[in-house]
């Protein structure tokens, strides 16, 4: 039988101290896998519906064939695993600054780790993904420069205005979306996960710098609290 409680990492990173943890829920007879940065709760496998409404969202409002999508952030890897069950997908490339999240995969900590890993199609790049996205020259991919991708899904602050770090503000702003947006196929997909209710300046700044933009809300319960909850899924749509 599984211990009622394990803490599965522990690292301190430039960000602070990031804690990876699994406690088994007897009211719902599951594991819950947790990740601490400091003294706040960056995510819960407990609740992933937005994270996998990110990818499925984005990714079916495309038709094209061998899609090249990238990800920044990978958290539990729900986002990276919901884009790898579209068919279309042909490369996922995912960006993460925190080396310690690669290696639970890597190392099988986390339930979605071998499933990622043993993908081809997959690859993980340590590295700061709005560094890459705020130069378009050598683009999100190191091993080739100027690549452009069909779709872009993000999921790495809370929202565009509650920052993990300050240094990522300018990403938010319509220059940082526009020079995003160079990084693009024509017709190409940018997904931004957000906490919370819609925010209309998001989507006027996308709005300023894509062909389209909307907000689409994701409803989910909390079954361990029995609270409704609602997050955001913010969408452009680059020219064609």
């Amino acid at each position: 039988m599984n211990a009622s409680f394990e803490e599965l990492d522990y690292a301190k990173t430039p960000l602070g101290e990031l804690i990876l943890r699994r406690r088994r829920v007897l009211s719902l007879d599951q594991d819950v896998y947790e990740v601490k940065l400091n003294d706040s709760f960056l995510m819960s496998s407990l609740v992933k519906a937005s994270e996998i409404a990110l990818a499925d969202r984005c990714l079916e409002k495309l038709t094209c064939s061998d899609m090249k999508v990238a990800v920044g952030g990978l958290g539990l890897g729900y986002t990276a695993h919901a884009a790898l069950s579209h068919r279309n997908v042909g490369s996922l490339l995912v960006i993460e600054y925190l080396s310690a999240i690669i290696g639970w995969h890597e190392r099988g900590l986390v339930p979605l780790g071998a499933s990622l890993t043993d993908d081809n199609r997959c690859k993980f790049v340590n590295a700061d993904f709005f560094s890459l996205a705020s130069n378009p020259q050598q683009g999100l991919d190191l091993e080739y420069p100027g690549r452009r991708f069909d779709a872009i899904l993000v999921d790495i602050d809370h929202t565009p205005d509650y920052l993990l770090d300050e240094a990522s503000s300018n990403f938010y702003s319509e220059n940082g979306l526009a020079t995003l947006a160079r990084h693009l196929e024509p017709n190409g997909v940018f997904g931004l996960w957000s906490a919370g209710e819609p925010d209309d300046s998001v989507v006027n700044r996308l709005e300023t710098c894509f062909e389209s933009a909307e907000a689409s809300v994701v409803e989910f319960t909390n079954p361990l609290l029995s609270l409704d909850d609602r997050n955001t899924i913010y969408i452009g749509i680059s020219p064609s």
